[in-house]
């Protein structure tokens, strides 16, 4: 029987979702830069191997966490970090504003937070509702992805971008779930309120402050910019001839 949420992502249906969410986490990280980044919630499952940031940990109450502390009470100065991700992290815990507003603390401005979370409002959702299982992740508390844009609103965070995922019910055997994998697709497009899973990304602004682009920032928006006319002139290049 599962006892913790690492365990429930280890059964055929976590495991399915989690492949789906893994592959949101990698193409995001991956377009964010800075110095310090760390996963608060489920250490047993990293979300930061893509991240280019040098210093990247997991956090939780305990190991196999790399810091064992407190989410509510970050071992961090405030401004420090520059991105933050909790995989499921606002659902397990007895105050989510608490722990918002702790990230916050320690984000630096234009600093990034990345958030997965169930959502209520889908098959999932009606499966925590009306069903009798008393463990992860249907013990959790789902917190509705409007309701969560405002409190992060609220904090001074701008939300840039996310998306939902998981449309295929959440069913507990493999093939099953295969069976019904083309409903991803499907669900993305007829019905994107009523995926299972939510992600949300949001920036931390702070107002009146100037942000002064660092060095390194500046050099990766410059290769993605030449990018494209490299591309060319390699193109070009390729196809004259040398009489």
């Amino acid at each position: 029987m599962s006892t913790t949420l690492a365990d429930w992502f280890a059964t055929p249906l976590g495991h399915y979702l989690r492949g789906r969410e893994q592959a949101y986490f990698d193409q995001t990280v991956a377009d964010i830069f800075g110095y310090y980044a760390i996963q608060i919630g489920l250490p047993e499952y990293p979300t930061l191997g893509e991240s280019r940031i040098p210093s990247r940990y997991t956090l939780d109450y305990d190991p196999p966490a790399e810091l064992v502390a407190d989410p509510h009470a970050l071992p961090f100065a405030e401004n420090t970090v520059d991105l933050v991700v909790m995989p499921h992290a606002l659902e397990f815990t007895d105050d989510p504003h608490l722990m918002l507003r702790e990230a916050w603390r320690v984000m630096r401005p234009e600093g990034q937070i990345v958030i997965a979370g169930f959502n209520p409002f889908s098959l999932y959702g009606a499966k925590r509702y009306f069903g009798r299982e008393q463990t992860p992740p249907w013990n959790g508390n789902f917190i509705g992805l409007w309701r969560l844009k405002d409190w992060l609103a609220l904090l001074g965070f701008d939300v840039v971008g996310g998306r939902l995922d998981g449309y295929a019910p959440p069913f507990a055997s493999e093939r099953w779930l295969q069976r019904f994998a083309w409903l991803e697709k499907a669900g993305d497009r007829w019905w994107p309120i009523a995926g299972g899973v939510y992600f949300l990304r949001a920036t931390k602004k702070v107002a009146g402050m100037r942000m002064i682009t660092p060095a390194w920032e500046r050099r990766e928006r410059r290769k993605k910019a030449l990018a494209p006319a490299a591309r060319a002139k390699e193109s070009l290049t390729a196809g004259r001839h040398v009489p």
